[in-house]
């Protein structure tokens, strides 16, 4: 697994996650900037990763660095909604 990373000039957070057979493939979230925000359009896992528990850990890692940050995730994505509401510890980072 490679570390978690912002990439600004393309409005995306990544993290590489290795499959069963070590191979690294990634997952990812495409966000829109409002203020000290972050809306989270869209969540995808390579097809390998389905499953596996990489975006849920994907996930973590992108409310960590929301916190680490000061900024609000506001999820338009279903997959990141949910997560969100499963995972009370990270309300402080839940934004609307």
């Amino acid at each position: 697994m490679s570390a978690f990373r912002d990439q600004p000039a393309d409005h995306r957070y990544q993290q590489e996650f290795t499959d069963a057979d070590g191979v690294e493939h990634p997952v990812w979230a495409e966000y829109a900037i409002r203020g000290h925000a972050r809306v989270i359009l869209h969540v995808e896992a390579h097809p390998l990763l389905r499953g596996t528990g990489a975006a849920g850990q994907f996930m973590q890692a992108m409310a960590e660095h929301a916190r680490t940050e000061k900024l609000t995730l506001i999820p338009h994505c279903s997959y990141a909604l949910v997560w969100l509401k499963r995972h009370p510890e990270y309300a402080d980072v839940l934004g609307s």
